[in-house]
């Protein structure tokens, strides 16, 4: 394709892969990502964890995850104790308590749905990457 029209964007697998590589090579506490692009409502980013994240509720987007490379665990639902607003419809705390734990790896896709705790949670010297499409619901 020459070019892509208003509000397309395709990315290959190769693509996302290598997208990985760089964001592992930045110094961030365990954490680094990369805006992919916004469209009104909705916005993509890629996310690289060489550490557990915090515990996450977003209150009108649903987050739609594909892990690109490594392994981890996913803590989803539950309860989210001494939680606090930090930025418009977000709440963060520092663990997911009573969630259904899931593994993840390469290739799994995930549907996370607004005022849904959860929170990626990974053993030590390991490390994950995901592609995140954050849309408005």
């Amino acid at each position: 394709m020459a070019a892509e029209p208003s509000g397309y964007k395709y990315w290959s697998a190769d693509e996302l892969k290598a997208m990985s590589r760089p964001l592992s090579n930045r110094s961030d506490a365990k954490t680094s990502s990369e805006n992919l692009g916004n469209w009104g409502a909705d916005h993509a980013l890629m996310v690289h964890r060489e550490g557990s994240g915090v515990a996450e509720l977003h209150e009108t987007d649903a987050d739609i995850i594909m892990v690109v490379s490594g392994r981890g665990t996913l803590v989803v639902g539950g309860t989210m104790p001494g939680a606090k607003k930090t930025a418009p419809n977000e709440m963060r705390a520092p663990k997911v308590e009573g969630g259904a734990k899931q593994k993840i790896g390469p290739g799994d896709i995930l549907h996370i749905a607004p005022k849904t705790p959860h929170q990626v949670v990974l053993e030590p010297g390991t490390q994950i990457t995901y592609f995140t499409l954050k849309v408005r619901e």
